[in-house]
């Protein structure tokens, strides 16, 4: 029996998290959510998750740092970063730390599907 792909969503944002949980799982992508990244870190453990989506801004430790600690606990992980900062320094600061995808909110759903696609090797990430 294969195993089932599951993505991490980190988001503080309540609203947000659900939502996001919620388009996942209805374009058959079970997930788990965390509201940052301490609880996050607390439940992984390497080939756990398939993908991990998270905010930029979290309470506490921030995505940039929860994505710098994940490329040594787990460096194939892929990793895709949400945030509503458009600055291109930060986004260059995110892409070059290892995240596949830095996409600005609001999200475009279709956008985040075919980014989390690639990141599964399901598709090809939008232009």
């Amino acid at each position: 029996m294969a195993r089932v792909t599951l993505i991490a969503l980190v988001e503080d944002d309540l609203a947000l998290r659900d939502a996001l949980a919620d388009l996942l799982e209805v374009s058959d992508y079970p997930c788990r959510t965390f509201e940052g990244s301490e609880s996050f870190l607390a439940a992984h453990a390497p080939g756990r998750f398939d993908c991990l989506i998270t905010d930029l801004n979290l309470i506490g430790a921030s995505g940039l740092q929860l994505l710098e600690r994940l490329k040594t606990l787990e460096p194939a992980l892929p990793v895709i970063v949400i945030s509503a900062q458009t600055d291109p320094s930060v986004r260059r600061r995110v892409l070059q730390a290892g995240a596949l995808a830095y996409l600005t909110k609001p999200l475009n759903d279709q956008v985040l599907l075919r980014h989390l696609a690639a990141a599964l090797g399901r598709g090809a990430p939008a232009a």
